[in-house]
């Protein structure tokens, strides 16, 4: 993400605050200043033509005064110094955000109408509707970007809900990064319908519905699991937090069902997608009572099933390499539970193409259906054999591309992660160009 494009409005607001200012005091605005004006005007137009300004108007159906409104309420999170003119130019309201009126002010060089501005808060308003602004009620109300549009503009929620427990994730991952079988994304697509047309299914079908959407994401580790939270958390235009789970449980009894107290009632104040990973460490099966600690460990569970069923705007995601070990009362509870298998050589010749670099950078003997069909390898494998093949080939003096040889030694290297032993038949076809480096 470039950071000009943003500066651009940055310093497109910082001078229309400072001539506001101007204006308020009976000061005609210079000449040169009102040049500067429209240069600035012209390279925002300009600029929103790219990235991170194009997505979101594709996704969402934005206007040039959508973008207006969001690129004013974004900037004191981006820009501290237009929170501080903000202020100054709204006495009586100690918020460093802009209200509608400020706006309208600001907007004297494109004069708008506090109706027409009004109409772009609108809950049924494109930039409500993808909840890029939380709700603003009245003209002196101060407008705030929601965490997911900070996400979306600056890489990261400059001021994000503070989640005891958890921290937020950049979701950056789209359905096109995801690569798993058709079946497997379908059920995706479906769990994101139960946020997504949860009002029409409530509210106008009458059909009532109890709590959150909770999915188990289950598989062997490297099939996608974590990735498939990002794209569903990218698909909601929700934050996503990681729940860290080693802060919350405690060998204390009653300090691990206060500290997912705290962290269920933070979630209160936002929608986000919630990830567990590992859930099985937490949601384990409840067992025989032996001792108060078995009782008190069962407890926890029964807790934390009640605290997520009263979540209501709360989406959550689960993921758990040894789904047999949690614990069945949660079965009930899930709306998907969605399996994550080893990629076939059809979808491991798509992630081998997508790790890759250009061709350019690829040697004419690397043919994608043959390193597919080689050896089984799973995503997150893929991912990080094509990467260290590519420092492979960078690293050596005259290299420039990468070679059969250096993917091969890349895998090599990447199976000896595992837990097991490697022999030359562990490379498959490729074990002839690593052998005389493996005997």
């Amino acid at each position: 993400m470039s950071v000009a494009i943003l500066e651009a409005e940055w310093d497109r607001l910082e001078l229309l605050c400072r001539c506001l200012r101007e204006r308020r005091q009976g000061t005609v605005v210079p000449g040169d200043a009102t040049h500067l004006l429209r240069q600035h005007q012209q390279d925002v137009l300009e600029l929103r033509g790219q990235p991170p300004w194009r997505p979101l108007v594709a996704a969402h159906g934005l206007d040039p005064v959508d973008l207006d409104v969001l690129a004013c309420a974004v900037a004191p999170d981006a820009a501290p110094r237009l929170g501080w003119l903000y202020q100054e130019l709204q006495p009586g309201i100690t918020s460093p955000y802009p209200t509608p009126a400020l706006m309208q002010e600001l907007s004297f060089t494109t004069p708008l109408t506090l109706s027409e501005i009004s109409a772009r808060l609108a809950p049924s308003a494109p930039l409500m509707r993808a909840r890029l602004l939380h709700p603003v009620n009245g003209s002196y109300e101060p407008m705030r970007a929601t965490p997911q549009a900070l996400i979306r503009l600056l890489g990261s929620s400059v001021n994000p809900v503070d989640i005891p427990g958890a921290h937020i994730a950049i979701a950056e991952a789209t359905w096109e990064d995801l690569i798993v079988p058709a079946w497997c994304r379908r059920a995706i697509e479906e769990f994101t319908w139960w946020i997504l047309h949860r009002s029409v299914v409530t509210e106008d079908w009458g059909i009532p519905i109890r709590g959150g959407a909770t999915a188990l994401f289950h598989g062997p580790s490297g099939t996608g699991k974590t990735l498939a939270a990002e794209v569903v958390a990218n698909a909601l235009q929700r934050p996503l937090y990681r729940v860290n789970l080693g802060n919350l449980v405690s060998k204390y009894i009653g300090e691990t069902e206060k500290n997912f107290n705290a962290l269920f009632e933070a979630t209160n104040a936002i929608r986000c997608v919630l990830l567990f990973d590992e859930a099985e460490t937490v949601f384990g099966k409840r067992g025989e009572v032996r001792d108060a600690r078995d009782r008190y460990a069962n407890m926890e569970v029964s807790h934390l099933l009640s605290c997520i069923e009263r979540q209501q705007n709360l989406c959550c995601v689960l993921t758990s390499n040894l789904p047999s070990h949690l614990d069945d009362a949660f079965a009930r509870r899930f709306q998907a539970v969605i399996e994550f298998p080893l990629p076939d050589a059809t979808d491991r010749a798509k992630l081998w193409e997508q790790h890759l670099p250009k061709a350019e950078h690829i040697a004419p003997e690397i043919r994608i259906d043959e390193l597919a069909d080689a050896i089984d390898l799973t995503g997150g494998q893929i991912h990080n054999a094509a990467r260290h093949a590519a420092f492979l080939a960078v690293g050596e003096r005259n290299g420039s591309q990468i070679t059969l040889r250096h993917v091969a030694s890349a895998i090599w290297t990447e199976l000896g992660k595992e837990a097991r032993e490697r022999t030359a038949a562990s490379l498959g076809s490729l074990a002839e160009h690593f052998s005389q480096e493996i005997t």
